[in-house]
C-alpha cells in the first residue's frame, strides 16, 4: 500500500484513500497455470506394473542427495566437490543475485524518492547590477539547501506488474540454479560410471591379452614338436595383435573421461587427486525409486522454470496495459533554503518551496502502445507453448529411462549369460586342443567370441548404471527433500 509523506486535509484524505484504493487494482490477466493434460502413467500400460512387479522400480522417493544410491563414498566426494568448485554453478548462483537486486531496485518505485543537495556560490557581477538590497555590494555568496520529494503513485499497477513480472524471472532463476545442480550431477555420475566402464574394459581386455600370450607359447611350442603348423602360429600372432590393438583406443578414451571429470569438478587436468572409479566400486539401485506422475511438473527444474516464465509474461501483459493509461505523478515537492551565509540558512524569510502534480495520456503515438501490448500477448503465447512442450519433454524422458531400464536388466542378464558361456566353451576348446580334438580355427573363434562377450557384458552393466542416473535425473533429482535452508537456490535470499 501507498502511503502519503505529508499532511492532508479532509478532503484531501478523500483522494488519498481513493488513490490507495486506485493502487490496489492492477490491469492486464492474472496468472494462473496453463491446463495440462492428466498423466496417470508415465509409460504404456503394463510396464512400470511389469517393473514394480519385477522390483526394478517402486514408489518412493528420491533423496535429495540422489547419487548416494550407488553407494560409493568417492562418488558422493566428487560430486560434493563439483557442486562447490564449478564455475557454472558460481555462474547461475550469480545470475540469481542479479534477479534478486533487479526486482528489488524496482520495488523500490513503491516509495517516495528524497533527495537532498546543498549548493554554494560566489558571484562578482558589475557596479551598475549591484543590488541595494546587499548594500549595494558586487561580491556576492549565496549559499541554497534543499530536499526534492518525488512520488508516482501505481494507480492502475504498472509498477506492480513489474514487480510480478522480474519476481516471475528472479523464481524462474532459482530453478535455473537448481538444474545447474541436476546437470552437474549427473553429468558428473554418469561421467564417472563410463570411466569404470572403460578401466573394466582395459583389465578385461589385459586379462584376455595375457591369457592369448600363453596360448601363443603353446601354440610354439607345438610347432617344434611338429603337432602345429606355421599359419597356426601366424593366426595367434594376429589374434594377439589385434587384441593389443584394442588397448591405445581404450586408454586414449580414459584419459579423455578423466580429463571430463575434473573439469566438471571445477578442477585442472593435472589434478592428481580425483578418486578413479571401477564397477565393483557402484551398486546398482535397486529398485529405482518412482514418484508419482502428477507430481513430475512440480519436481522438474526446466518445467518449473519454464512455468515462471509464462507468469513473467503474463505480467508483462498488465505493463503494456498500463503503459497506454493516463501516467499520473502527484506531489512533486522541493523546500529548502537560501542565504548570502552558510550561518543564515534557514533563517526567516530564506525559505523556498514547490508543488507540483501533473498527467500524462498519450494521444498519438502511431499505434506504438497498442502494438507492444499485442507483441507482450504473442510473447505469453510463446512462453505458454515452451511451457506444454518443456512439460511433454519431462514425460517423454521419464518414459524413455524406463524403457531403458527395463531393457538394461534383460539386456544384461542376457549378457552375463553369453560371458559365462563363452567363457566355458573357450575353456573346452583349449583342454579339447591340448587332447589333439580340436582345430586352430576353433580355438580362435573361442578365443573372439569370448573377448567380446566379456566386453559386452561390461558394457551393458555400465550402461545400466548409466540409465538409472538418467532415470533420477529426469524425475528432477531429489531437490524438494533437501533439508530447509540447504537449498542451492536459496543463494542470495530474497527477503528484504
Amino acid at each position: 500500500m501507498n502511503k502519503l509523506l505529508f499532511p492532508v486535509s479532509p478532503r484531501g484524505g478523500v483522494a488519498a484513500a481513493c488513490t490507495v484504493f486506485l493502487a490496489a487494482c492492477a490491469v492486464g490477466p492474472d496468472y494462473h497455470r496453463p491446463d495440462l493434460p492428466a498423466a496417470i502413467r508415465y509409460a504404456p500400460e503394463g510396464v512400470e506394473a511389469a517393473m514394480q512387479a519385477q522390483r526394478q522400480v517402486s514408489a518412493q522417493e528420491i533423496p535429495a542427495q540422489w547419487w548416494t544410491l550407488f553407494h560409493s563414498p568417492a562418488l558422493d566426494q566428487l560430486v560434493r566437490t563439483a557442486l562447490a568448485n564449478n564455475p557454472s554453478v558460481a555462474g547461475a548462483q550469480a545470475a540469481l543475485r542479479q534477479a534478486i537486486e533487479t526486482r528489488r531496485a524496482q520495488q523500490a518505485a513503491f516509495f517516495p524518492t528524497v533527495d537532498a543537495s546543498y549548493s554554494a556560490e560566489r558571484q562578482k557581477v558589475s557596479k551598475p547590477l549591484a543590488s541595494p538590497l546587499v548594500n549595494n555590494a558586487d561580491l556576492l555568496t549565496l549559499s541554497t539547501a534543499q530536499l526534492s520529494f518525488s512520488y508516482t503513485p501505481d494507480l492502475f499497477g504498472l509498477n506492480r506488474r513489474q514487480v510480478e513480472s522480474l519476481e516471475a524471472q528472479e523464481q524462474s532463476q532459482r530453478w535455473n540454479v537448481e538444474a545447474t545442480y541436476l546437470t552437474l550431477s549427473s553429468n558428473l555420475v554418469v561421467a564417472a560410471i563410463t570411466e569404470a566402464g572403460l578401466r573394466g574394459q582395459i583389465e578385461a581386455t589385459n586379462r584376455q591379452i595375457v591369457l592369448q600370450s600363453d596360448l601363443l607359447e603353446r601354440f610354439r611350442e607345438l610347432k617344434r614338436l611338429g603337432e602345429s603348423s606355421e599359419l597356426d602360429v601366424a593366426q595367434q600372432e594376429t589374434q594377439l595383435a589385434t587384441l593389443q590393438a584394442t588397448l591405445p583406443g581404450l586408454q586414449k578414451q580414459l584419459a579423455q573421461q578423466r580429463d571430463l571429470i575434473k573439469a566438471l569438478a571445477g578442477t585442472l587436468p593435472q589434478d592428481m587427486t580425483t578418486a578413479e572409479f571401477r564397477l565393483d566400486d557402484l551398486t546398482l539401485p535397486e529398485p529405482l525409486p518412482l514418484t508419482l506422475p502428477s507430481t513430475l511438473v512440480e519436481h522438474r527444474p526446466d518445467v518449473l522454470a519454464a512455468e515462471a516464465q509464462v507468469h513473467s509474461a503474463a505480467a508483462d501483459i498488465g505493463v503494456a496495459v498500463a503503459n497506454r493509461l493516463p501516467q499520473v505523478t502527484l506531489g512533486v515537492n522541493t523546500w529548502g533554503s537560501s542565504a548570502a551565509s552558510l550561518s543564515g540558512l534557514f533563517s526567516p524569510g530564506t525559505s523556498f518551496w514547490s508543488l507540483t502534480g501533473s498527467v500524462t495520456q498519450s494521444v498519438f503515438d502511431g499505434g506504438a502502445l497498442k502494438h507492444k501490448e499485442a507483441a507482450a500477448q504473442a510473447a505469453y503465447d510463446q512462453a505458454t507453448a515452451t511451457y506444454r512442450s518443456t512439460v511433454i519433454n519431462a514425460f517423454q524422458n521419464v518414459a524413455d529411462a524406463l524403457q531403458a531400464v527395463q531393457a538394461d536388466a534383460d539386456g544384461e542378464k542376457a549378457a552375463r549369460r553369453a560371458a559365462e558361456l563363452a567363457d566355458r566353451t573357450l575353456a573346452i576348446t583349449r583342454r579339447q586342443l591340448e587332447l589333439g580334438d580340436a582345430s586352430t580355427v576353433a580355438v580362435l573363434q573361442a578365443e573372439q567370441a569370448d573377448q567380446q562377450a566379456v566386453v559386452a557384458r561390461i558394457q551393458a552393466h555400465a550402461q545400466r548404471l548409466s540409465d538409472a542416473a538418467a532415470l533420477l535425473q529426469a524425475l528432477g533429482g531429489g531437490w524438494w527433500n533437501r533439508p530447509e535452508g540447504d537449498a542451492p537456490a536459496t543463494v542470495g535470499s530474497a527477503s528484504n
